[in-house]
């Protein structure tokens, strides 16, 4: 199936546009997983990523449209994190969930298609047989090497494998350049739209969107509007709802009129929403009811 569509089906069996993010950090462990559980320090952090990792996906699952593991926080502890994203990424899609690896790679030529065959394809093995890599669905990544830094991340064929590309990030000093005006296309960032435009044209699943997304912040709403028009066809990975102050609202301002083109990560708020609760026991059902209370919001804003 279509990348695209594989999303917008789960959104709809979901009735969903939530993008949970798995960013574990050890100051967000529950007292219960904090205990080591194997010698190796790196390891015992890894192995208690992962259970917290699977507990949430089994909360959540058939509740939201995707999860968004973040790659920094697992690099930070070598190949046991590693390992533990490759186990959180193929936990999430044995409950059906499809997965957008946050890497914001960016290059060109041979590398940036080695990126690809790690996040979302295969590698050549020494028989030239086709070895695994994490298994992502979608891979966020940098665009601003142009064309010959993005079609290496494309798939020979249409939504075998999905990308969304930087267009207008969601922290303040995206501005500095994104908002940057410019005589031909307005700013950079309507230069960027206009490009991820072109480079999703002939790349459509049923669902009327393409395979090549865009990265549109919640806290910049005016902008997603004028950048909906430049990209019709584009679905929007939109961050910053909740902690850096984007609405409901504000994180669907670039939805299409068929309500399709959306959805909405939120990290910290649904894996941590144990810290609020009396129950640090029950982290998972504390995820869940805050992934539960974002559905409801961004029902009431659609």
């Amino acid at each position: 199936m279509h990348v695209a569509d594989q999303l917008q089906d789960t959104i709809d069996r979901s009735g969903s546009l939530a993008c949970v993010g798995l960013d574990p950090r050890v100051a967000l462990l529950p007292p219960q997983l904090r205990e080591p559980s194997v010698y190796d320090p790196r390891e015992a952090v890894a192995a208690a990523f992962l259970a917290f990792n699977t507990a949430l996906i089994d909360a959540i699952a058939g509740h939201c449209a995707c999860v968004k593991p973040q790659v920094a926080c697992y690099e930070a502890y070598g190949a046991a994190g590693m390992r533990c994203l490759e186990a959180t990424i193929a936990h999430a899609r044995e409950r059906g969930i499809p997965v957008i690896v946050d890497a914001k790679r960016n290059d060109i030529g041979s590398t940036a298609t080695h990126y690809r065959q790690a996040w979302l394809g295969t590698a050549p093995g020494l028989d030239n047989s086709p070895l695994p890599g994490a298994g992502g669905d979608w891979l966020t990544i940098n665009g601003y090497l142009g064309s010959d830094g993005v079609t290496p991340f494309l798939g020979e064929q249409a939504g075998q494998g999905g990308v969304f590309v930087l267009v207008k990030t969601s922290n303040p000093g995206s501005a500095e350049l994104q908002g940057i005006a410019t005589a031909e296309t307005g700013t950079v960032m309507e230069a960027m739209a206009a490009l991820v435009d072109k480079w999703g044209a002939n790349r459509l699943g049923i669902c009327g969107l393409s395979d090549v997304g865009a990265v549109v912040g919640a806290t910049w709403p005016q902008e997603a509007r004028t950048l909906r028009a430049a990209m019709p066809n584009t679905l929007f990975l939109v961050p910053g709802y909740g902690a850096q102050g984007g609405t409901a609202a504000d994180a669907l301002a670039g939805i299409r009129s068929d309500g399709r083109g959306v959805i909405v990560n939120s990290s910290r708020g649904i894996i941590a929403a144990w810290q609020q609760s009396d129950t640090p026991d029950a982290f998972a059902d504390a995820a869940r009811a805050a992934l539960e209370a974002m559905n409801a919001d961004l029902a009431s804003a659609r």
